[in-house]
């Protein structure tokens, strides 16, 4: 059985509808950031590109995406979670090129998220939900949503598509999102970075050979460690220094490869790169990176040595993987007690501003 049993010996302050604050490290139940949950109105949107756990159904994974206060948390207690941050499953708001729809459903999701989580407060949080397609209505729903909600940043899964036939992909590293981040680091939020299946166009073109390939075997990473490395090479974190990104799955890849990526960029630097630090610098300045659906023991403690134990997250990506699951893998990491409590707990702690 896993050693992190659910204690709670935490001194908390509870805003209306809100989370909690004032957590400290005397607890020893970790607290998972990349679980996500679907809403009704949400259920004519492309599907997440994720497959259930080995052993459950479809039929399974869509009735865990839309619970939350039963078999979610049963699953919590049974695994020793003290707190979750829910997000909108993938593409969510991302897969609606309308932006007048996405937009009225960007309030919606946000509000019933919050009445959902008001009455349990003390075990839930949330990311809003937002619609990227104008940086300035993203960044008033941010600011409605963590200033009367209380919640802990934003989710964003890569790509805003657009157009009447979804072609026009909208990045947020470009100088017509900088509104959006300036409201992100005045608010002293997190925004994660969580990837998406691609637009039909995009399928079409670079894994019709290899269907199998979409999603998390290979497609998620390689789509949003673009976007992700966009952030980094276009001056984003330069102009706005004290943002705070996270990346899942062990950061899609990008840390293994910070040596190549910035000897690479290093012949580069007279094409007019915006960046104005070596890229791998903002891995240690402004990105930290969870564990979410990647269990990998050895990668884990090579990213531990390169970026430090204090920018990486246990997380889970449930329910397309198990808190049990979750739960083993951490049992089984031969680390000291400390360290543990650091990674399932203290660094997401202290990154989402719970101890204030």
């Amino acid at each position: 059985m896993p050693c992190y049993y659910l204690v709670f010996v935490l001194s908390v302050s509870v805003l209306v509808g809100a989370v909690p604050r004032k957590w400290n490290d005397t607890g020893v139940g970790s607290v998972i950031i990349e679980e996500a949950y679907s809403l009704p109105q949400l259920t004519e949107l492309p599907p997440s590109g994720g497959d259930p756990p080995l052993g459950q159904t479809t039929a399974q994974l869509h009735a865990n995406l839309a619970d939350i206060h039963t078999q979610r948390l049963a699953s919590m207690d049974a695994t020793g979670v003290d707190f979750m941050v829910l997000s909108c499953a993938s593409p969510c708001l991302q897969g609606i090129s309308d932006p007048v729809l996405a937009d009225s459903l960007m309030t919606s999701v946000n509000d019933e998220t919050a009445s959902l989580i008001s009455n349990n407060s003390m075990r839930f949080g949330a990311f809003a939900a937002l619609s990227m397609h104008n940086a300035s209505a993203a960044a008033e729903e941010l600011r409605r949503t963590v200033d009367g909600y209380g919640f802990l940043g934003a989710l964003v899964n890569d790509y805003q598509q657009s157009g009447s036939d979804n072609a026009t992909l909208l990045y947020y590293d470009q100088p017509e999102y900088d509104v959006f981040w300036d409201a992100v680091q005045e608010l002293d939020v997190p925004i994660y970075f969580h990837p998406r299946i691609p637009v039909a166009q995009v399928t079409a073109l670079d894994y019709a050979h290899a269907p199998w390939l979409l999603g998390a075997p290979h497609q998620f990473a390689v789509e949003l460690s673009s976007h992700v490395a966009g952030l980094c090479t276009n001056g984003v974190f330069d102009r706005f220094p004290k943002l705070k990104i996270i990346v899942g799955h062990l950061g899609e890849r990008i840390p293994s490869d910070l040596w190549r990526i910035d000897d690479g960029l290093s012949r580069k630097l007279a094409s007019g790169i915006p960046m104005k630090k070596p890229f791998s610098s903002y891995w240690k300045t402004n990105i930290w990176e969870t564990t979410s659906g990647n269990f990998a023991t050895d990668l884990l403690h090579f990213h531990t040595s390169i970026l430090g134990p204090e920018r990486i997250l246990y997380s889970v990506d449930y329910p397309f993987v198990t808190m049990q699951q979750g739960a083993e893998w951490v049992d089984s990491l031969r680390w000291s007690e400390g360290e543990k409590l650091g990674f399932v707990r203290g660094n997401a702690i202290r990154l989402l501003g719970l101890d204030r």
